[in-house]
């Protein structure tokens, strides 16, 4: 299914973000949401977008967006597949130019991210992952991409606004020694995927659309993802669709 998807993915969401960056350092009219998260009409476009292409590619499938309004656990709880995306992740980045903001789309089967792609429109990349593998597509081409043993000192990545959490600061501490960079979005996810980064742990509120494209392209490229229990995170399993804490590391040593 994936193989057969994937060219028309890359196409679609190379096509959104140009669209997403049309308005990129344009002055925009940006509201709030009830969550307190900022919304602008690049959110909204790419939303359009990808709901629509995603409602022709797969007719049958449900499809769950960032942007999608709330869609009751009751009726989520049946779906045993489908499709969630984050039109533009990272949006406060995308609002105050950092660069570090991308498109994310996943496909959940049976709670667990089995496809996921990421495109990060100012670099004009993909990446990728799926069946066990994960790849970084440019310049129509894609190469494989693996994570790497981890090194020492451990490069490490956290967000621009999740850098003052106190568990966060907690938890570096007793890492030892460590690089630190922050880097906003899930390509936090990507760096760790293809070897660059070590570890990323995530204490501050997030969604699930804002992990799942990132945690299957980091599980396919031989990474992994784990919650405060050491488990694989779980999607669409209760009311809230709220992330728990987690940690995403390249290979173990």
């Amino acid at each position: 299914m994936f193989d057969k998807l994937t060219p028309a993915l890359i196409k679609l969401t190379f096509d959104v973000g140009e669209q997403i960056l049309s308005h990129y350092k344009n002055t925009l009219e940006i509201t709030t949401k009830a969550d307190k998260t900022p919304l602008t009409i690049a959110d909204q476009e790419s939303h359009i977008a990808i709901v629509d292409a995603l409602s022709k590619l797969t007719p049958n499938i449900n499809i769950l967006s960032e942007e999608s309004g709330e869609i009751a656990f009751s009726e989520r709880s049946k779906w045993r597949e489908y499709w969630l995306i984050d039109p533009l992740d990272g949006t406060r980045d995308f609002i105050e130019q950092t660069g570090d903001f991308c498109i994310c789309i996943a496909y959940i089967k049976n709670h667990q991210p089995i496809f996921g792609m990421v495109y990060a429109p100012l670099e004009k990349t993909h990446y990728y992952g799926f069946n066990g593998a994960a790849y970084k597509h440019q310049n129509n081409t894609s190469k494989p991409i693996r994570a790497c043993i981890s090194k020492q000192p451990k490069r490490v990545l956290i967000g621009h606004y999740s850098a003052h959490n106190m568990q966060l600061k907690t938890h570096l501490a007793k890492l030892g020694k460590y690089q630190l960079k922050h880097l906003g979005s899930a390509l936090k996810f990507c760096e760790i995927a293809q070897g660059n980064f070590d570890y990323y742990p995530r204490f501050g509120p997030c969604c699930e659309w804002d992990t799942a494209a990132g945690v299957c392209i980091l599980q396919n490229a031989g990474g992994f993802v784990v919650d405060e229990n050491f488990e694989p995170l779980k999607y669409n399993s209760k009311d809230s669709l709220l992330s728990p804490v987690f940690f995403a590391s390249g290979k173990a040593q």
